[in-house]
């Protein structure tokens, strides 16, 4: 594809490559250097790439398993020299951010390293033409705290939709912020799609109802719900979205049938504990990474996925329209080294 300015435009594999660019400068520095030479595998050069990974915050714990496993390979003698040090390092980073997209509870991913398109992030949505023999839309639930870019990541998600030939309606049950009507609705006319709103400081809950009611007379393909920015410590708010998602279960059975946790990448460790707290309370099926490019720690994505077996579905990678990009394991590690 070619752009206005007559240069070709960035493929996705390329724009997930870019936004780990920080995270690639410092981290393949330091194992770079670790790996050096013809340095022994021995205890201290675990030790040193145990504190390159902790660097670019993929964890305590995430980091002791790698660190473990690759000792394990150590004392069985498969592992002899930094270059095979290094390729099990890759692999191993594979195995944890490969797991929950191959399980059972996340059907999303190919579960074979190779690139998926942005609808096959996301259970393929029914056709136009035969939603009305179906039970209903699929509904898509984002939820996170304030400041992580949700509003912004919707309308991208819209429009990817929308470039996949889905139909797409959008619901604006964040009623406790006032200008968020506002600007679901800016995104709404930028990806040519509808909203289904009402005043500021309605029941959540009602507006999901008219939003779903809407999506099955008019055979809509996909709902986004923009939920409001809640604090997991708040206990009232997390059960105001309960109450959101018992009442799109009544209207579609199944629904929400995606729930996605909008994090930071730049909160680093910060995000986990909130993670968790979505986990329990709001069935998070999935992350959509924000500010990736932003991070020189973007082993938070390891972090993730090995903490929490959550799987990245999309990573923002810019402020456009089209920056959200499917997350693509393969990608993210040889990214980390190359």
């Amino acid at each position: 594809m070619i752009s206005l300015f007559g240069k070709p435009e960035p493929t996705l594999i390329e724009r997930l490559k870019q936004s780990v660019s920080k995270t690639r400068t410092e981290l393949a520095a330091k194992v770079e250097q670790i790996f050096t030479g013809d340095r022994p595998v021995d205890p201290a050069l675990l030790a040193e790439l145990e504190t390159a990974l902790l660097s670019a915050d993929i964890g305590v714990r995430t980091t002791r398993g790698v660190i473990a496993a690759l000792r394990e390979q150590v004392n069985q003698h498969s592992l002899i020299g930094t270059d095979t040090l290094k390729r099990a390092l890759q692999s191993e980073l594979l195995r944890i951010l490969w797991a929950p997209m191959n399980s059972t509870s996340a059907p999303y991913g190919n579960g074979h390293g190779s690139p998926v398109s942005g609808a096959a992030m996301l259970p393929r949505p029914v056709p136009a033409a035969t939603a009305s023999s179906q039970s209903g839309p699929r509904v898509i639930f984002l939820v996170g705290v304030n400041g992580v870019g949700k509003t912004t990541t919707i309308g991208k998600l819209a429009h990817r939709l929308r470039g996949e030939h889905s139909s797409v309606l959008l619901c604006a049950a964040d009623t406790f912020r006032a200008a968020a009507n506002e600007q679901l609705e800016i995104w709404a006319k930028r990806t040519g799609v509808e909203v289904i709103k009402q005043r500021p400081g309605a029941d959540p809950a009602a507006v999901v109802f008219d939003a779903l009611s809407a999506a099955k007379a008019r055979n809509i393909n996909v709902v986004i719900v923009d939920t409001a920015g809640r604090l997991h410590t708040k206990p009232n708010l997390m059960a105001e979205l309960e109450k959101m998602k018992r009442t799109a279960a009544k209207l579609i059975p199944g629904a929400p049938h995606d729930v996605l946790l909008v994090m930071d990448a730049t909160t680093g460790q910060n995000g986990l504990s909130q993670a968790r707290e979505f986990l329990a309370h709001a069935g998070v099926t999935g992350i959509v990474l924000t500010k990736l490019d932003g991070t020189a720690k973007g082993g938070i994505v390891v972090a993730i996925a090995g903490e929490l077996n959550l799987p990245i579905r999309f990573v923002g990678t810019g402020e456009q329209m089209d920056d959200l990009v499917p997350f693509d394991p393969e990608t993210y590690v040889q990214s980390l080294f190359t």
